[in-house]
């Protein structure tokens, strides 16, 4: 009997690509005067494949950005803090997410959220999405103190939530290692919503493309 639910965040609820190129557009558009040396498309391409997917912190991405393109005028602090203020404001879902937690919530079925990354800002983008009401624990990995694969936040996810290991299933997306291996270590049920960073080689019987989906694939564990 599946008595809960525990997600990733980025890459399963937030669509994180989408969110990130749109945030970078109006970055560039809010400092163009001090960027317009160099193309939108080129800024944005090079912010992608520095940021990689998320695992380089932003720190790291805007120091590397600036010296690459020789912006003095501005600085990698700055541009920082302009990201963790305004990223939120451009937090786009999944297709189909907010009607997957619904349904789930109408089953009697609890939801939680395990996220690899910085406190209040992990807390902001969850907000912009507008699904804090519906989950019933979140577990980000700087307030833990401990983060993904690490077996222990599973762990902690399923005290919070007071199920066992087999009555939970955890959905995961980015980095299969991180999210199906890690929730499967701590003897759950894990489904792997399907992308190709990381998983390459990696196949698996339990994956969704796509969120609607995801209702019947718990209805198969609910047969075991």
């Amino acid at each position: 009997m599946i008595k809960a639910v525990v997600f990733d965040l980025d890459g399963t609820l937030l669509d994180r690509d989408s969110s990130l190129k749109l945030f970078i557009e109006n970055q560039y558009k809010r400092y163009s005067d001090k960027l317009d040396h160099i193309p939108q498309s080129e800024y944005i391409s090079r912010f992608i494949e520095l940021d990689n997917k998320g695992y380089v912190w932003k720190d790291k991405v805007y120091q590397q950005l600036l010296s690459e393109y020789s912006v003095s005028n501005l600085t990698w602090e700055h541009m920082l803090d302009d990201y963790l203020s305004h990223f939120p404001n451009h937090c786009i879902p999944f297709a189909n997410m907010e009607d997957v937690l619904k349904e789930l919530k109408n089953r009697v079925i609890l939801l939680g959220i395990i996220t690899n990354g910085f406190t209040d800002f992990q807390w902001a983008n969850i907000k912009a999405l507008g699904i804090d009401e519906h989950i019933d624990t979140i577990l980000v990995s700087e307030q833990e103190g401990i983060k993904k694969p690490q077996v222990e936040i599973f762990l902690r996810v399923l005290k919070r939530l007071n199920v066992k290991a087999e009555e939970a299933v955890y959905v995961g997306e980015d980095h299969p290692e991180n999210d199906v291996l890690g929730a499967r270590n701590a003897g759950m049920h894990a489904i792997w919503k399907k992308d190709v960073f990381g998983g390459q080689n990696f196949t698996d019987e339990h994956a969704v493309d796509d969120l609607k989906e995801l209702l019947s694939s718990i209805d198969t564990f609910q047969k075991v």
